[in-house]
């Protein structure tokens, strides 16, 4: 996996670093493969209190390898040996599941965007909870330029952050915009000088809160996404009820109390 993805966990943070420099981290399948098996195996830690992403090099992402568009030119898949209209992950495809799985990991992903985050990469992107760009990062919905469409779930993903006609001017025309016109957009949390520091103390921060109240909180923001009002507050009333009284609550209220740092079961 590490030719492709560096993956390194301390004090309750997972960073995931595409690892592929010299091609500007595009995704090849190799990279599809690694990616997915970092998220997968993120998933199933209950020591992990944040995710971070970032790219190593000179960009975050630059999408789609070429060789893998030229391929599709002689008749071949985008990912060799994978059929892209079966549904092998729940409601997803192999590729929408490379991004919906940040989406649906169950603590929160930051991505740290810089350098070029396109096509594939700006929708991997948009599978984190929060994104900090660099200022001179550039972002583009480029399928277009391709003859395609989005579809590792940005379509989804990006109704839920920009007005519906800025959504449809950018997959239309494919055009490049920059971090500023992506924080006026909604695509950004904001920009920073140096996004993968502001990352880590975003994601330090949440690994200090209680565990249990932010995996809580997640589920229900992701469950606010896509339900209506009276299932989201029923389940805010479960969620809260589950968390009263428990270890955790206590911690939290006593820690604030004494004014020290928690101790988390």
């Amino acid at each position: 996996m590490e030719d492709r993805v560096r993956l390194t966990i301390a004090d309750g943070v997972a960073h995931v670093r595409l690892n592929r420099p010299d091609k500007m981290n595009a995704l090849d399948p190799a990279m599809f493969e690694a990616l997915i098996a970092a998220g997968t195996q993120l998933g199933a830690r209950r020591d992990v209190r944040a995710v971070i992403l970032s790219g190593e090099g000179r960009a975050f992402c630059a999408g789609l390898d070429l060789d893998r568009l030229l391929a599709t030119t002689r008749g071949d898949s985008l990912i060799p040996s994978i059929d892209l209209t079966q549904r092998s992950h729940g409601m997803a495809n192999y590729a929408q599941h490379l991004v919906w799985l940040w989406r649906a990991l169950p603590v929160p992903v930051i991505a740290a965007v810089h350098g070029v985050a396109f096509g594939g990469g700006f929708q991997l992107a948009l599978g984190a909870d929060l994104r900090y760009l660099a200022p001179e990062t550039k972002l583009g919905v480029i399928e277009a330029k391709w003859g395609l469409v989005p579809d590792m779930a940005g379509t989804q993903l990006m109704r839920r952050l920009a007005r519906e006609d800025v959504v449809r001017e950018l997959t239309y025309t494919g055009r490049v915009f920059s971090a500023d016109e992506a924080l006026a957009y909604g695509f950004a949390t904001g920009l920073a000088d140096d996004p993968l520091a502001t990352a880590l103390k975003v994601a330090d921060e949440i690994a200090s809160r209680s565990p249990d109240a932010v995996r809580a909180a997640k589920r229900l923001l992701n469950l606010a996404a896509s339900s209506d009002v009276a299932t989201v507050l029923a389940a805010e009333t479960a969620e809260q009820a589950a968390l009263l009284g428990t270890p955790n609550h206590i911690e939290a209220v006593r820690s604030n109390l004494e004014n020290r740092a928690p101790r988390w079961s």
